[in-house]
């Protein structure tokens, strides 16, 4: 199935990556392991708002987490290793791996990651931008220089 191009109108230029991005996410979009939570903490004294990503990963160490940041894409990796030295009566908490990515826009920054009481919390601060005006000279190149 092709999906039109939601971005196409002739007035928006260049944002040919952020269509790519929403095929991404869209595709993304239907894992449900880890369950995750995404909250806006307020602002506090010179800080500027913060987003926190909480991921459920109980059962997980923090040797078998990896978070990485590549571009724009932040992905969160689980990975349990089965242990055959035990033997179960029954299982119910299996042994899994998992991936979660979240693409992030631009300027975004992560402060840390802390893993306590089996959820991952990883922060993120947007600065606040300049704002920038700057005046674009024209030149005529009909005229001789």
């Amino acid at each position: 199935m092709t999906r039109t191009p939601s971005l196409s109108h002739p007035f928006l230029l260049g944002f040919d990556d952020i269509e790519r991005a929403l095929d991404r996410v869209a595709k993304g979009a239907s894992e449900g392991y880890p369950p995750y939570n995404i909250e806006r903490l307020a602002r506090t004294g010179e800080e500027p708002d913060r987003l926190r990503i909480t991921l459920a990963v109980a059962g997980f160490a923090r040797d078998q987490l990896e978070i990485t940041l590549e571009e724009n894409q932040l992905t969160i990796r689980g990975r349990q290793i089965d242990d055959k030295t035990r033997q179960f009566l029954h299982r119910g908490i299996a042994a899994r791996q998992f991936q979660r990515s979240f693409l992030l826009a631009d300027g975004m920054q992560v402060l840390g990651a802390d893993l306590s009481n089996g959820l991952l919390a990883i922060d993120l601060v947007r600065p606040e931008p300049e704002r920038l005006i700057r005046r674009i000279d024209i030149v005529s190149r009909d005229e001789p220089a």
